[in-house]
């Protein structure tokens, strides 16, 4: 435990050592902003709900949140400095822990500097709160899954453009997984049941069910479990990338 904690007040400071943090920040809350009250309709719609921001969250954690996670891994191998972070008494899966508890950190910052809508909403009206915790909850657990999926990903290259592109393109795809657009490519040749699999895998699906205030044991557990399976795959990487 010392050792995480160690790692993860190193790799949070980090963040705020350089512009990366306050761009970030900058950008994410300009575009929320945006999304919600001119392409949502926030004020026209007449509702006293977060429905307008939150439906745009998984686009901006599309481009936003694997562009924290690029850098995870990929920098280190790139730098050669996660020879040294590997030659500490740490074990790999306490770093990955540490690095991704870090950057999940670093993206609730951001969100949590959203509050002004949830303030703005309840001098508007009367909300559901319950229902805007819940909606931030799933909006926190899909930024964790995307950090996950990032962090594997920037582990398997040096370059922090490839690891960047391919968190983006893995993201889009299980964000789609129970639409058409996914489910096309195996309706012609898969069994129903593995067609239903891949529908399961949706990201998207999941965040909507948690953002509409129905915290399902299933949303959180599909959660829990994506974040976990890629943080151990990106152990696995790690040790791989280490007997090399």
């Amino acid at each position: 435990m010392t050792g995480l904690g160690a790692v993860y007040r190193r790799e949070l400071a980090s963040y705020f050592a350089t512009p990366l943090a306050y761009v970030f920040i900058v950008i994410f809350l300009l575009l929320a902003g945006a999304f919600t009250f001119w392409l949502g309709g926030f004020y026209e719609r007449g509702q006293a709900d977060l429905a307008p921001f939150f439906n745009f969250h998984p686009w901006l954690y599309l481009f936003l949140v694997p562009a924290v996670a690029m850098r995870l891994w990929a920098e280190e191998r790139r730098s050669g400095s996660i020879e040294l972070l590997l030659t500490l008494p740490l074990r790999p899966a306490t770093a990955v822990a540490a690095k991704f508890l870090a950057a999940w950190t670093f993206v609730a910052i951001a969100l949590a500097l959203t509050f002004p809508i949830w303030i703005t909403v309840n001098y508007l009206g009367a909300p559901d709160n319950g229902a805007i915790v819940a909606g931030y909850l799933g909006s926190l657990a899909m930024a964790g899954g995307f950090l996950a999926i990032g962090s594997c990903l920037s582990a398997a290259t040096r370059s922090q453009v490839i690891a960047f592109i391919l968190t983006v393109v893995v993201c889009f795809v299980l964000l789609l997984a129970g639409y058409p657009l996914v489910l096309d490519a195996f309706r012609g040749w898969a069994p129903p049941a593995l067609v239903d699999a891949v529908a399961s895998l949706s990201l998207l699906t999941h965040f909507q069910a948690i953002s509409k205030g129905v915290l399902d044991l299933r949303d959180c557990l599909y959660f829990a479990m994506t974040i976990g399976a890629w943080l151990y795959a990106t152990t696995l990487v790690l040790e791989l990338r280490k007997a090399d």
